[in-house]
């Protein structure tokens, strides 16, 4: 074997064991990306400056679901008692029209229970008062356990005080601090970027996204000026900023962009309103500035982000690994190669969020089982269409996802490793002949710190390693 075969060899098998970090691509390339994504993050922090809300508007508390004052509570006692002495038994009902059976009141024959409750926090902390369980209630309560009260500042004073909720911070913290332990142990650093990122992410929504649109500020853009933003913390802060992740997040703009075109033509041309719960109704009765069409479509926005960074990251990813395995391949044969990776990515993702999309809407699949107008009916009243054009428009931008950012990823490092290995190659040659043998690694070469595949050149007593 030649002394040039001999180099060349010896270079991509190094390659091809390789293991750590992907080599960075030239200045010039680097140049070239940052040209398109500076102006990009450039009008992300203008459009944060410009939105940013300065909080939620403030407004008179209606006493209707969540906008009602809550205190701190805690129950006290539980008695039983019989349901007729507190006015709680059952009466007799004459079926619904739609042969659902009455709601309210106690069961027969089972006594109810009397709990005591005292108020906690509060400018009435101290204060009891008692409500009463049917035996067919849903929760009951136990001495000791921890709720959440409705407060009615206007009612009679007996009357001031609901049960609203049960008190679940401590188990929610706990599955909180596993959840980030379990991250912390299996990624380490990148899992407590991860992490740091998350709450980024949170801060992000909390203190931009929601209060601007209840300032009255368009929804869709900012859900694209916010997701933007947590598109760029989170995947620099988590993947570093290097070129590779670069090229991810020009995917997952892309992607973005897709989406909120088909969101916004579908959601138009099946005349969906948005105000199909009573939540959103209550937020439009007491914003009525707040486009809630508007709204739909920044949740699409927001609900498709998460899974698009999986999709890009993974997909970039492979198409550098593959570029290492084979220096000599061309963009069309990383294309390939990665397609049939994100082929099997495509299936698994685009299922995914079909069945997060089922699982938040349950109860709007129930429709399909008791209803009695046909299914195609009931698949495009507005309730349930909405979720469908949701998961739809959501999949159609992850599947779009695999080919954009597969192909952008092929054709920067095809373009910018071609002219590394070429360079690399002749740096090598020239240097092994200057120094009178030839050298087991160019110039170009991306060899790992104690890398066996230099022996030739130790051997000849010249070959030198050069550094990353």
């Amino acid at each position: 074997m030649s002394p040039d075969e001999s180099h060349h060899h010896s270079a991509v098998h190094s390659h091809a064991h390789s293991h750590g970090p992907a080599t960075p691509v030239s200045r010039h390339l680097r140049k070239v990306i940052a040209a398109v994504l500076i102006p990009f993050a450039a009008a992300v922090a203008v459009g944060l400056v410009v939105l940013w809300p300065g909080g939620a508007p403030p407004h008179k508390p209606s006493g209707v679901g969540f906008d009602q004052p809550t205190e701190r509570a805690r129950v006290i006692k539980v008695a039983e008692v019989n349901c007729a002495d507190v006015h709680a038994e059952q009466q007799p009902q004459q079926p619904s029209p739609t042969g659902q059976p009455p709601a309210g009141g106690a069961a027969k024959g089972k006594p109810c229970q009397q709990t005591t409750i005292k108020v906690t926090t509060g400018e009435n902390a101290g204060r009891t008062f008692q409500t009463v369980v049917t035996p067919d209630a849903l929760r009951h309560y136990t001495t000791g356990q921890d709720v959440v009260v409705a407060y009615s500042p206007k009612a009679p004073k007996d009357l001031q005080y609901s049960v609203s909720d049960v008190d679940r911070t401590l188990p929610m913290w706990v599955l909180a601090a596993i959840f980030a332990f379990a991250v912390v142990i299996v990624g380490r650093l990148r899992g407590v970027l991860a992490l740091v990122a998350l709450a980024a992410s949170f801060a992000v929504l909390t203190l931009f996204i929601l209060p601007a649109i209840l300032q009255g500020s368009n929804p869709l853009v900012v859900a694209v000026v916010g997701g933007s933003a947590i598109m760029l913390i989170a995947l620099y802060l988590c993947h570093g900023l290097t070129a590779r992740t670069s090229v991810a997040v020009l995917g997952t703009l892309a992607s973005l962009l897709l989406i909120g075109l088909l969101g916004s033509v579908f959601i138009n041309w099946a005349l969906l309103t948005g105000n199909t719960d009573e939540t959103t109704g209550l937020v439009h009765g007491l914003y009525p500035d707040i486009e809630i069409r508007g709204l739909l479509l920044a949740g699409i926005i927001i609900g498709s982000l998460g899974v698009l960074d999986d999709v890009t990251v993974t997909q970039t990813a492979a198409v550098w690994e593959l570029k290492e395995a084979d220096l000599a391949a061309g963009w069309r044969k990383l294309y390939g190669a990665a397609m049939r990776i994100g082929r099997d990515h495509i299936a698994s993702v685009v299922n995914t969020l079909v069945l997060a999309y089922a699982g938040a809407a349950l109860p709007l699949l129930l429709l399909f089982s008791i209803a009695q107008s046909s299914v195609g009916t009931v698949a495009t009243s507005e309730v349930v269409a909405e979720e469908i054009i949701r998961t739809l428009v959501g999949s159609i931008g992850l599947v779009a996802a695999v080919p954009l950012t597969t192909l952008l990823a092929a054709l920067v490092v095809s373009a910018d490793r071609k002219g590394q290995g070429a360079v690399g190659s002749d740096g090598g040659a020239g240097a092994g002949q200057r120094s009178g043998a030839g050298s087991g690694v160019g110039v170009g070469a991306d060899v790992p710190m104690g890398a066996t595949e230099s022996r030739p050149g130790r051997r000849g007593g010249r070959g030198r390693r050069r550094k990353r």
